[in-house]
Formats: structure tokens, sequence, C-alpha cells
């Protein structure tokens, strides 16, 4: 696969609202019968590597190019096969959700043939993708509302890429991300303005992964207890960012990722701290008050966490010059389009 910002996703629809009767405690389902996941030391049986590496480059993270290169999902082995040694896995619904897009046209991304679901977990907007597909059931249209486990269709190797996926990798690639900002087609035309955005917001510079198989390991060992809130409100911070704008798209979408403070009441907050994680996710927003607003947001990060960034070097996103840390050119653009109000 690609890396994250060469990546690009072209759904059908807008984001979604869901009934609140539908918003619950919500888990992700394995999307193909492997599970070899949750088997004692599975991870070989249950990613498949890039061709010539261990499974690990078939994980997520900054597992390939010498850990250069980040890979947004997990790619999963296929374990059904015909006898032309094609994978025939059913490739299934992670939970219950919408489809928001369904590319039946190889031709048309690296991704192959793929569908996108849109799923509210503990009121956060969260979409799974799963890719390289080899059909896509035909009721699957956008809108259609779908359950965990249904079929979506057929493991494959589709791909527009010039190095064809092997009958020997073949495998699912699959996501589970976030949306940055609802205004991506606005600010991708601002920087761009003689760019073609074919993606509209669903441009994969507009999608921020999880870690889809970590998720699910958790889910398995803690099945009564785990939250995906707290999971993500709990990750380990690569670095953190001071902003001043309090009214953003990303803090009104996933709102519960906003930690309150108690020690003082929410409309003396006129400061944000964002941390980030080393994909670059904004897991968590503390609001502040600051008692002097600077003139000119400068973005200096701040505690940045020279062990996380030693050992997840792929995004890029803040370099250390001389005894000082800022964030690289793909770190501000990060930050302007988390802030980005669409003008």
């Amino acid at each position: 696969m690609p890396s994250h910002q060469a990546r690009s996703i072209s759904l059908a629809i807008s984001l979604f609202t869901v009934p609140l009767s539908l918003i619950g405690e919500v888990h992700f389902a394995f999307p193909t019968s492997n599970h070899a996941l949750i088997e004692e030391a599975g991870e070989e049986a249950f990613f498949v590597g890039t061709p010539g590496r261990t499974w690990e480059s078939g994980s997520f993270g900054c597992v390939r190019s010498s850990g250069y290169q980040f890979h947004e999902g997990a790619d999963i082995r296929a374990v059904q096969r015909d006898k032309r040694n094609e994978p025939t896995d059913p490739v299934l619904s992670t939970a219950d959700g919408w489809i928001v897009y369904t590319s039946h046209k190889a031709g048309l991304s690296n991704y192959g043939k793929y569908v996108v679901v849109g799923h509210k977990v503990e009121g956060l907007e969260i979409y799974s993708l799963y890719a390289h597909l080899s059909s896509i059931l035909p009721e699957w249209k956008p809108g259609k509302w779908i359950h965990s486990g249904q079929q979506i269709g057929v493991m494959g190797r589709t791909s527009n890429t010039r190095q064809r996926i092997s009958k020997e990798r073949a495998h699912l690639h699959f996501e589970l991300t976030l949306v940055i900002n609802e205004h991506y087609p606005a600010y991708f035309k601002k920087l761009y303005p003689k760019g073609v955005n074919d993606h509209g917001m669903w441009n994969g510079q507009n999608l921020l992964g999880l870690d889809p198989a970590e998720i699910l390991k958790k889910q398995h060992e803690q099945p009564d207890t785990f939250s995906l809130r707290d999971y993500l409100r709990e990750k380990e911070a690569m670095f953190k960012v001071q902003v001043t704008q309090l009214d953003f798209p990303w803090a009104r979408r996933y709102l519960p990722l906003t930690l309150r403070p108690t020690d003082f009441p929410a409309d003396q907050t006129n400061a944000y701290e964002i941390s980030f994680d080393f994909s670059g996710l904004p897991f968590q927003i503390k609001p502040l008050v600051m008692q002097e607003l600077p003139k000119k947001q400068a973005w200096t990060p701040l505690e940045v966490n020279e062990e996380i960034r030693s050992e997840h070097p792929c995004r890029k996103l803040i370099v250390k010059t001389g005894a000082k840390w800022r964030l690289t050119a793909k770190g501000k653009q990060l930050v302007e389009l988390l802030l980005f109000q669409g003008r």
C-alpha cells in the first residue's frame, strides 16, 4: 500500500447523522474468518507481509521501508482458495453501520475494488474500509444499513498499482479511520489552486487511521470492559500543540475526546492543548485558560516524546533543529487542516 499522504479514497456521500437510539456500545468483529490474531503467536498466520518481508510489514504503523513508510491498516491473509489458488474468503462488515461508498472499478484506486462503511461508536464517527476485493455484493449501495457480520464481498487482489498483488500475497486490506475535516475540498483548493481533487472530502489526506489489529486484540482480551473512547484517550502522545482556536470541525465531531478540567468553568476556556500520537492522530483535546494569548499562532510542539519519535519516524510531522523541536511542513499542514473552517 502507498504512504498515508499518497493514498486516496473516493466516497459517495457526506458525513451521516445516526439516530440517538442507534448510538451505543459497539465492538468491531473480525472482517474475515481468519482469527489467528487472537491465537498464541498467531500473527504470522494473520498478517501477510510485503514481498520478501516478514508479517510485520502487513501490520499497522511504521512497518515498511525500514520504518520510514507508514501503512494505514492491516493486511489480513487469505485462508480459503479455489482450484486456481485465488482467494475466496467472504469479507464481512466489522460492525453495524451504513455503506458510504462502493468502488467497483479497480482501476480508479490502488485499493482496487473496495467498500467503506460508517459507524457510530460511543459518539465517535468511525469508518471501516475493505480493499482489494475481487467482487462486491450488488445489494450494497451508499446509504444501505448493514449488520455486523453480513457479507460485503469476496477477498481478492485487485489494485491499480504497477506491481500486481500476487496470488500468494492475496489479502484484505482492512482499515479503521477517522475524518479530519468535512471542508477538505475547500482546503485542497486553497492549498493547490490549480490542483485536481478527484476524491472530495474523502481524499486520503483527510483520513487518520487507527490500528485495527490492536483494537481487535484488546476487545478479545477485555470483552466486557473495552471502550474505544478510553482507548483513544489513553494513547501515548508523541507531541502536543497549543492552539487558540476553539471552534473547529474535529473538536465538534469528536467531542468525547475533549477532556474537561474540573477546576474551571467551560466558558473560561481560551485555548486548547492537542495531543497527537505518532501517526498524527489528535486523540485528546485539553481545554486551557491562558493569561496571555500569543499574537500569532506558532504551533511550537510541546512536550515532545523523543523515544516515541525515534521508534516511529515514518510520518515526519516534527523535527529537531539544534535543541528545539518544530513542526515540519507536513506537521503544519495537518494542524492547518484540523483547524480549517471552510473559508
